[in-house]
């Protein structure tokens, strides 16, 4: 194992945590959505989950492209 391997593994570590995070984000969101349509809820409280579902899935996907498959590509913002 080179010397520099380990704070890569460390930053994955973390890019990992905030995955793990980002998921159970979406699956309370995805939860708190269902719930509020069978209660007949606030179409607001609707429309406000289901944009946090959509741009939170859109930022876990982006993360992994940008760390796991990014490979020794530099994405320009």
């Amino acid at each position: 194992m080179r010397r520099d391997d380990a704070p890569d593994g460390e930053a994955m570590g973390e890019v990992s945590a905030v995955l793990l995070n980002l998921e159970h984000t979406i699956a309370r969101a995805k939860k708190g959505l269902a719930k509020v349509r069978k209660s007949g809820g606030d179409p607001n409280v609707e429309l406000a989950l289901s944009v946090a579902i959509e741009e939170l899935t859109k930022q876990h996907k982006r993360l992994m492209q940008d760390t796991y498959y990014a490979g020794d590509a530099i994405r320009l913002l």
